[in-house]
């Protein structure tokens, strides 16, 4: 299956970063950006154009106009010219450096968007590239709900039915958050982070069965919901099952893949009369205290003598199965 390619539109970056438009020949909206890297167009500039990207946005600083302002002025049009006939996206201007003519004309010429930033070429490009890795990360959207607790982001999933959206506003009725609720898009930002959010349309709605849908921000305050969330955790909610035997000491480490990335999992079954939300907050207390270090698991297993200093179990963690 082809990878699947997204886009931003040039307005939504400018807007982003504050950047000021010294030429824009079309509407911005219209100009599209595909590449999530930025890049300083030195060696391009110098005439070196091998291995140039021209999807990415050309980050102009002191170097590069260092390097064209010393040059004559017709060898520094025809280096211009080189860079601008490629069609990048855009030319942005750093450190609110004056605009040199050449450049200006070229833009015009090929119809390259100009803008010019304020901030420094370091702060500017990351800035640029933590938007853009958000904007156009691979993603997917999955059926569950996202809800921030204790600072994690824990992601409930489970069959229609099973109770996910009631124990998520049971959550925010005890000060906890609401990121998404039925369809969650996630999107992998960085080669070990996911973001999930949810879609536009049905942002901060929740359906309750037997009420019917309810807008969460209006009902509970603007403090019960938040537009994005890291996922730390992932919470597959199932019916009890007689018989079956459920993790009771959270030694197994077990994880789920979402985009290639492993996220903490565990299994929580659902009986009449559990607390969900207790046991949730505990969930995410629990896994935070282990990104920290700390197993309260590990822990009783030393002081038992059934787990040695290695991290291995001993033979007399035999004898926890007869409880």
């Amino acid at each position: 299956m082809p990878k699947q390619s997204y886009t931003v539109p040039l307005s939504a970056v400018i807007k982003e970063t504050t950047l000021e438009i010294i030429h824009m020949p079309c509407d911005p909206d219209t100009r599209l950006v595909s590449a999530p890297d930025v890049n300083r167009p030195g060696l391009a500039l110098s005439g070196y154009l091998d291995y140039f990207d021209n999807d990415r946005i050309q980050v102009m600083g002191k170097n590069e106009y260092g390097f064209l302002s010393n040059l004559p002025h017709d060898l520094r049009a025809s280096h211009v010219d080189e860079l601008i006939r490629t069609n990048p996206p855009a030319i942005i201007i750093s450190r609110d450096l004056p605009v040199l003519d050449e450049l200006q004309e070229c833009c015009e010429k090929y119809g390259v968007p100009l803008l010019r930033s304020r901030e420094s070429t370091s702060s500017l490009m990351a800035a640029l590239i933590a938007f853009l890795n958000v904007q156009l990360a691979p993603r997917i959207t999955r059926h569950g709900v996202l809800v921030e607790v204790y600072g994690e982001g824990v992601l409930l999933l489970g069959d229609s039915g099973i109770g996910k959206s009631e124990t998520a506003i049971e959550l925010v009725k005890r000060g906890h958050r609401l990121i998404a609720d039925d369809a969650v898009e996630i999107r992998r930002v960085s080669a070990k982070t996911l973001v999930g959010s949810a879609p536009d349309n049905i942002r901060h709605f929740t359906e309750l069965r037997g009420v019917g849908i309810i807008n969460v921000r209006r009902m509970y305050g603007i403090g019960s919901v938040k537009n994005t969330e890291k996922i730390d955790m992932a919470i597959q909610m199932e019916p009890w099952e007689n018989g079956k035997a459920y993790d009771r000491m959270g030694l197994n480490g077990e994880t789920i893949d979402i985009l290639g990335i492993h996220v903490p999992s565990i299994t929580i079954p659902v009986s009449p009369g559990r607390n969900l939300a207790i046991i949730i907050e505990n969930a995410a207390m629990s896994n935070r205290q282990k990104k920290m270090g700390y197993n309260a698991a590990e822990e009783l297993m030393h002081r038992l003598g059934m787990m040695d200093e290695t991290g291995l179990p001993t033979n007399a963690n035999a004898e926890w199965e007869k409880f």
